[in-house]
């Protein structure tokens, strides 16, 4: 599913966008139909006059620690209400389907917005469509999770279930990296090349947490765990390794997709068999605890 052809449903009743809501959550942001396989998200914004929380499901773009959406509304000559809605108070919430944050709406200019968007366009033509009919210079928006975002996942708050949460976003994200990579062209897109790098940059910082935090603290509290958490640090420097190889393979501008794809793969049989051990071992523990 191309992430536009959900953003230009903003103009159908309210009930089609209220349907989209409520299988993207009882689902933890998997929609059938035609929007399967794509990038998904909920944005709340406070209406700018009526002051009542409004709810879109929108594509969005991967763009390192925020993601970008678009004020497309099917190219039609207005802007969204979304849009107009975060002109006036910037704060809004974001649902990825795994986790529920706050985030700050930083609408793009000049530059930054051209090649944000055209980034989008070598993604998806249907962009360029819009923009052809829109009759304005379609917006494009950042949101930037605030301090201490993401957050949320299980309600509950069992420490294990955050981490399977977090684990969840890193396969599914993981899933839809090799679908592109799989499906590009002869060439490599800039947006494609931006999604991975944002996934290594993800799991790099994930990892780097464990290290430096979780795993010291199991340690010093479960010494019984000591071997399968030498065991979850060697495969960590495993997985670094494969992360460096890919984010060289994409720096290069003659890498092939097949070659690209085969590394991902690479990764992919390691990362899913990582995380599945971790579960394995520390889940069970960190459920007794609680955040």
């Amino acid at each position: 599913m191309c992430a536009f052809h959900l953003e230009s449903k903003q103009s159908m009743p309210n009930d089609f966008n209220q349907q989209i809501i409520k299988e993207f959550r009882a689902n933890r942001g998997l929609v059938g139909g035609p929007f399967e396989g794509g990038r998904l998200l909920l944005l709340t914004t406070t209406g700018a006059r009526s002051g009542a929380r409004h709810t879109t499901p929108l594509g969005y773009l991967p763009d390192g620690a925020r993601k970008l959406v678009i004020a497309s509304a099917g190219g039609s000559p207005a802007n969204p209400a979304w849009y107009h809605n975060l002109l006036a108070d910037p704060r809004v919430t974001v649902e990825d389907g795994i986790f529920t944050y706050q985030a700050e709406a930083v609408v793009l200019r000049g530059e930054e917005r051209d090649l944000a968007f055209a980034r989008a366009v070598e993604t998806d033509q249907g962009w360029a469509d819009y923009q052809a009919r829109a009759n304005r210079v379609i917006p494009v928006v950042a949101l930037h999770p605030v301090e201490g975002a993401p957050g949320g996942g299980p309600a509950d708050g069992r420490v294990g279930e955050h981490l399977r949460a977090i684990h969840d976003a890193f396969r599914r994200e993981l899933s839809l990296i090799r679908g592109e990579v799989a499906a590009s062209g002869p060439g490599l897109g800039t947006q494609l090349r931006v999604n991975c790098l944002t996934l290594c940059q993800g799991l790099h910082n994930h990892h780097g947490g464990e290290d430096g935090q979780l795993f010291p603290l199991l340690e010093a509290d479960h010494p019984h765990l000591a071997p399968a958490l030498a065991r979850l640090r060697r495969e960590h420097q495993t997985i670094k390794r494969l992360l460096d190889e890919l984010q060289e393979l994409l720096s290069d501008d003659g890498t092939d997709p097949a070659t690209l794809l085969a590394e991902v793969e690479r990764l992919t049989t390691e990362l899913e068999a990582h995380l599945d051990y971790e579960e394995e071992q520390l889940v069970p523990i960190l459920n007794t605890l609680t955040r």
